[in-house]
């Protein structure tokens, strides 16, 4: 991104916590882009920071999220416990702080952020607006006293809507001792200290509200439909317990039941269902949104007050208040509501709907907010909505937005306005606490910035608005050729032949193509392809273009170690290339030149640079499900599914959230569905029919995957390295498990597969599969071909494993069983670093495996199958297991691959 020396415009409506978190974000952000911008912050209230939430001035009302998890800022987690050290020190990371110091720090970082941000200008305006427009690319915004402001774009940070009183009669609503809402300034002070008081609601506002308003000799009467009060947090907390695999689609009373099995787990394992609901934060909008229409609204009515009572819970120190004037009978909380209330004399006399009756001094209104944006007497979200520069979110809880917080129109084109907090709760349930907010801050900045810096005004750019030196119909071609490798469709090595045939000197077409051609068999003379773009640079390119260019000739002619440095140095540089990202990472396209950790580290620090792409959100889900953290990887698929339903990292990293969390069937019925409804251009077809056969495969359905591959899997189905990567490793599978009579089809699969690959395999991983196909086929001469080109190989992967693999899968092509597994066994381990999925390498593991069933090792077969049961379910395993120990005789490998 880049940004030219005019000051841009943006105004944050709303100056309590989002507000001021979003406008944090916002200088902090627009600073490290070395951008000019004037920031209007707008808000009637004297202090911007606190709001109504952290405006309280009793000491009494406390967080109810402990310290150590209220920084303000997601990159910072220490953030708050360091300024709580400065000015309160021995405050512990557990502790539960008063709402107003938190408002006070929420000022502080304010303050600081603006000192600091030296290209940011930010302004103060102490008033309301009152409505926006559209005005060509900007929003205007109207002031309460008739004048505007006009804004380049514009974030609406308007807090939780005010509570409804409908449920309050008529001549309740008009009396001067009805308290409509008790956040307003002075409203609990207007209480008389003597009488008996009536709360309307039983949640956190009826909790803060209680402790004020609590005196010797007063009764606070609460009371709710359901009377539930909410829970105590306990201290100290339980890590949170992650849950294992929940599926909205499968409707609201399957999660109902998966979230209580859940919690029943999380009470065994540590005595305490508050780490099971905990653990459920990080997916709680994934299965919101999976859940159908009808079924967000049954939750809605029938769920949500049990939900919130679990879910948001008291400090400690509140819940003991409480539990004190409970005892004493201060406070007594009543399942009814109102019916009816008249003035009587000093006092208000109410009638219940459980037939009480009471007398008290004041009525407040403790019912929470509203959701429903209509019902609000707001004049500006009257106005957005009624310009349909917004709709309604689903349930009708807030506005619609998009994944960063922009408003959906309800007709028309989409203005520069967005929104943050409670506003989003309709897309995300859970949206008004710190945590949540500001991520969504973050979120919110970069979503604005993006759609406020400059268009390259010459010359063509990519989708990430990286300069392309050459024709605008060549970059398109090549923009075309790009969106099908990130969403891994097909076409891609076609279109970047058209554009290199339309544009010869096109240097990072040319570039494109040698890689894509290089990692993925595709058509066209890949060395013809780099010397082009060799040349197409030193003639005309950029700096950005011409680094591209030397990472890939790297990448292609160099050491292993010279390819990733080269590779790796580029991004550093040009972080938005995502041709070099996906050239990096491995994935279902390239093989990378990372592992494990280290494509982590460099997918996640990427998250700055592409926010919710939805590319990148698929990089990422992949990332998440190899580090086994499998809800927050779905939960990413499902967002990045749902910007784009093609998008295919996000498939592949669901595949395999189903595939090593144990969900088989589920994960076949996704699998096919998906499909039906989108294979059709998939780059990586085969892939897909491959991970639902495995599925098939361990649920122990011979039939099932014979169908698959003839079907799906055949050499005529089938084209490029994914005939070996795909159909073979099936097979060899397949065959290893008892699950395919007869001969094995590989004789039309190396017909077809690319010569390279057999005999020069270009990558350790597709070395990884040649070996497999040959072993597969009982080939020795060709393996101890690939043992030879591996030790000559330039590269250390393929000295170090494709070798010394090749040499055990020898042992099992001569029936060597004992020496097949000798070598195989320290191998296992290695083998992810050839840049294969787990579910790939495995079968190294089921390798070995077979070769101490062929061999009689009985006991390590058995200790094998047990770790493998670990890690997740699998019919196959247990039948193969079961078998183990029930026959443990010479006729082992017969029982074990026959049983059923």
């Amino acid at each position: 991104m880049s940004w030219s020396s005019s000051a841009r415009r943006v105004a944050v409506v709303g100056a309590g916590a989002a507000g001021t978190l979003t406008a944090v974000q916002l200088m902090r952000r627009a600073d490290a882009l070395g951008g000019a911008l004037d920031l209007w912050l707008i808000d009637p209230a004297e202090q911007a920071g606190p709001g109504v939430a952290y405006g309280t001035v009793d000491r009494r009302h406390l967080l109810n999220v402990a310290a150590a998890k209220m920084s303000a800022l997601p990159e910072d987690p220490g953030h708050f416990l360091r300024w709580l050290a400065d000015r309160h020190p021995g405050t512990s990371p557990g502790d539960f702080v008063a709402r107003q110091t938190y408002g006070r720090y929420l000022s502080d970082v304010l303050e600081s952020t603006a000192r600091a941000c030296r290209a940011v200008r930010l302004h103060r305006l102490r008033t309301r607006v009152v409505g926006a427009r559209r005005r060509e690319r900007a929003v205007v915004l109207t002031f309460s006293d008739g004048t505007d402001l006009r804004a380049d774009a514009a974030v609406l940070a308007l807090g939780a809507f005010p509570s409804s009183v409908e449920w309050a009669p008529d001549a309740l609503r008009t009396s001067e001792r009805f308290v409509a809402d008790p956040w307003a300034p002075g409203a609990l002070g207007n209480i008389a200290d003597e009488g008996d008081v009536l709360l309307v609601g039983t949640g956190l506002t009826m909790a803060d509200v209680a402790v004020t308003l609590a005196r010797p000799g007063r009764t606070v009467h609460a009371v709710s439909r359901h009377g539930l009060v909410p829970r105590e947090h306990r201290v100290p907390a339980a890590p949170p317990a992650e849950p294992g695999a929940l599926d909205g689609t499968r409707g609201l009373d399957v999660l109902r039941r998966d979230i209580r099995r859940h919690l029943a787990a999380s009470r065994r394992s540590c005595g305490d269902w508050r780490a099971g609901l905990d653990g459920l934060r990080p997916v709680t909008a994934a299965l919101w949104q999976q859940l159908s229409a009808a079924d967000r609204t049954r939750f809605l009515q029938e769920d949500l007050r049990a939900w919130e009572v679990h879910r948001h819970r008291l400090a400690p120190r509140t819940a003991a208040t409480l539990r004190t004037l409970r005892a004493t009978a201060r406070l007594q909380v009543t399942a009814a509501e109102v019916v009816d209330a008249v003035p009587d004399g000093d006092a208000l006399r109410v009638r219940l709907s459980d037939g009480g009756r009471l007398r008290v001094a004041a009525v407040v209104n403790c019912t929470g907010a509203q959701g429903d944006p209509r019902r609000t007497a707001d004049p500006l979200v009257h106005s957005v909505l009624d310009h349909g520069y917004a709709r309604t979110g689903p349930a009708n809880l807030g506005f619609d937005t998009r994944g960063d917080g922009r408003l959906l129109p309800a007709f028309g084109p989409a203005p520069r306005l967005w929104t943050i907090g409670a506003a989003r709760r309709g897309n995300l349930l859970e949206s008004t606490a710190i945590p949540e907010i500001r991520a969504q801050a973050a979120q919110v900045a970069d979503g604005v910035l993006a759609a406020l810096a400059p268009r390259r005004a010459s010359g063509p750019t990519d989708r990430y608005g990286l300069p392309l030196s050459t024709t605008a119909e060549a970059a398109r071609l090549y923009d075309q050729a790009l969106e099908s490798i990130l969403a891994g469709r097909v076409g891609a090595a076609e279109l970047l032949g058209e554009a290199v045939a339309q544009d010869p000197e096109f240097a990072v077409g040319q570039a494109a193509l040698a890689l894509f051609g290089h990692e993925c068999a595709g058509p066209g003379d890949t060395t013809a392809a780099l010397a082009a773009a060799r040349r197409a640079a030193a003639r005309r390119a950029d700096g950005r273009e011409r680094s591209l260019v030397a990472a890939v000739d790297a990448r292609l002619t160099g050491t292993e170690e010279q390819g990733k440095a080269a590779l790796l140095g580029h991004i550093a540089a040009h972080p938005r290339d995502a041709l070099a990202v996906s050239a990096a990472v491995p994935t279902v396209s390239f093989n990378g030149v990372t592992s494990a950790e280290e494509a982590w580290s460099l997918v996640e620090g990427l998250a700055p640079v592409y926010g919710d792409d939805w590319w990148y959100l698929g990089q990422l889900a992949f990332v998440r499900q190899e580090q086994e953290r499998w809800q927050e990887a779905d939960a990413l698929c499902v967002r990045a599914l749902g910007a784009n339903p093609l998008a295919g990292h996000a498939v592949h990293a669901r595949a395999h959230v189903f595939y090593e969390t144990g969900e088989h069937r589920a994960g076949l019925a996704w699998l096919d569905e998906w499909s039906r409804r989108h294979g059709a251009g998939a780059g990586h077809r085969s892939h897909i029919s491959w991970h639902a056969a495995l599925h098939e495969l361990t649920l122990d359905d011979p039939s099932a995957v014979f169908r698959r591959y003839r079907r799906e899997l055949v050499a005529s189905r089938v084209s490029g390295g994914r005939l070996l990567v795909d159909s073979a490793s099936l097979l060899w599978r397949a065959h290893m498990a008892g699950s395919w009579t007869g001969a094995l089809p590989l004789a039309e699969l190396l017909r077809a597969a690319p010569p390279a690959w057999l005999s020069a395999p270009p990558t350790a991983f597709a070395a990884l599969h040649a070996a497999l196909a040959c072993t597969a086929a009982g080939d020795g001469d060709a393996l101890e071909r690939l043992r030879r080109h591996a030790l000559a190989h330039p590269q250390d992967l393929f000295r170090l494993v494709i070798a010394p693999l090749c040499e055990a899968l020898s042992a099992v092509t001569r029936r060597s069983w004992r020496e097949a597994a000798l070598r195989l066994e320290p191998l296992v381990p290695l083998v992810a670093r050839v840049g294969a999925s787990k579910a790939q390498y495995e079968v190294v593991e089921e390798t070995l495996l077979y070769a101490l069933v062929s061999g009689g090792e009985h006991g390590r077969a058995a200790a094998l199958l047990s770790a493998r049961l670990d890690r997740r379910a699998s019919p196959l395993d247990r039948r193969r297991l079961d078998a183990v120990r029930r026959r443990p005789s010479d006729r082992f490998r017969e029982e074990i691959l026959s049983s059923r």
